[in-house]
């Protein structure tokens, strides 16, 4: 999958190369180089846009201006900390509100800011012609490796680079819970499936309960390297 996205991506290079010389422009959705607007539904080259987003402070901010998360920005770590942070925000909510709020990379933040417009409240009218008012997470930053081996990879919340979703809570006061409301073939159950399929247009990583048994309440969403939807 990641050879198709370089292959992509140098494509959409060379494209916008030859279109710039013909005085003609991609449409910035399409253009490699154009700020990512959260505001368009995700597409091939999303994945390369939220990448560029990490060690470029300013190129996050107007990412950021582009959804309706609330934010503040979070300084950096010390460079000898056990899992040292860098362009970290702590997310506040939004439109929707959050069980608490969470510390972010940016790649992670505007990639949640596309999930919660592109595939959550999507996936809830669909279901229940309603809105999702609060997402209820189990947190995002943790100096762990991955599974909390002794020994291992760090995992990606050791860099704030991933969240875990355990459920949501709609407009008329319904609960909405992995653990309980995943099994099954109920409402609750396929608007559930489908935030998952959804996800993975916004997310590189998302494991949820039929991955394994340490994702059975939740959804683990990350930007790591490696496009996983499971």
């Amino acid at each position: 999958m990641r050879k198709w996205l370089v292959l992509l991506c140098l494509v959409s290079v060379g494209l916008s190369l030859y279109a710039w010389r013909q005085g003609w422009r991609l449409p910035d959705p399409w253009n490699p180089w154009a700020v990512l607007d959260v505001r368009e539904p995700p597409n091939l080259l999303t994945a390369y846009k939220l990448g560029r987003l990490q060690d470029n402070p300013q190129l996050c901010a107007q990412a950021l201006a582009t959804s309706e998360l609330r934010y503040r920005q979070q300084a950096d770590s010390s460079p000898e900390a056990p899992c040292p942070l860098e362009n970290v925000l702590r997310i506040e909510g939004s439109s929707v509100r959050l069980s608490s709020s969470f510390l972010a990379s940016c790649p992670l933040a505007v990639a949640y800011a596309l999930f919660e417009r592109h595939a959550l409240q999507p996936a809830a009218q669909r279901a229940f012609s309603q809105a999702v008012v609060q997402v209820d997470h189990l947190g995002s930053y943790a100096c762990r490796n991955m599974y909390n081996r002794k020994d291992g990879r760090l995992s990606q919340h050791a860099s704030a680079n991933a969240l875990d979703i355990a459920g949501f809570r709609l407009a008329d006061g319904q609960r909405i819970q992995l653990l309980k409301d995943w099994p099954g073939e109920g409402a609750k159950a396929r608007f559930l499936r489908d935030v998952h399929a959804s996800a993975c247009d916004s997310f590189n990583t998302v494991l949820g309960p039929d991955y394994n048994a340490a994702h059975r309440n939740h959804f683990h969403l990350d930007m790591g390297f490696w496009q996983i939807c499971r």
